[in-house]
């Protein structure tokens, strides 16, 4: 994760997301800084992503779900970044997540 308005994000340790695809159907999980674990399922059409998702908060063990939807871009090194749209605590919120680079 690059960036969120839900959350500060942590730069050395941010959550890391693994995204799966079969036939159109999106499904995976994340977890990191600000949440202990998460989990996504939903379908990609085109260079769009719609998922519903569930994950667990670090501070207080708070159940968190929605629903988001995300447009599929390149970096200028050909990396996948995901531009993510959600609704969050009843506001529309906005995440940035990006491919990580192979070392």
């Amino acid at each position: 994760m690059v960036s969120s308005t839900t959350s500060a994000v942590d730069p050395d340790a941010p959550s890391i997301f693994e995204y799966f695809e079969r036939d159109g159907a999106i499904w995976g999980g994340y977890e990191g800084d600000t949440v202990t674990f998460g989990k996504f399922v939903g379908t990609r059409t085109a260079d769009t992503i719609w998922v519903s998702f569930v994950h667990v908060l670090k501070t207080d063990g708070t159940v968190v779900t929605g629903d988001g939807e995300s447009e599929l871009e390149l970096t200028d090194d050909g990396r996948i970044r995901l531009v993510e749209h959600y609704e969050m605590h009843g506001l529309p919120q906005l995440s940035v997540v990006e491919e990580i680079s192979a070392a």
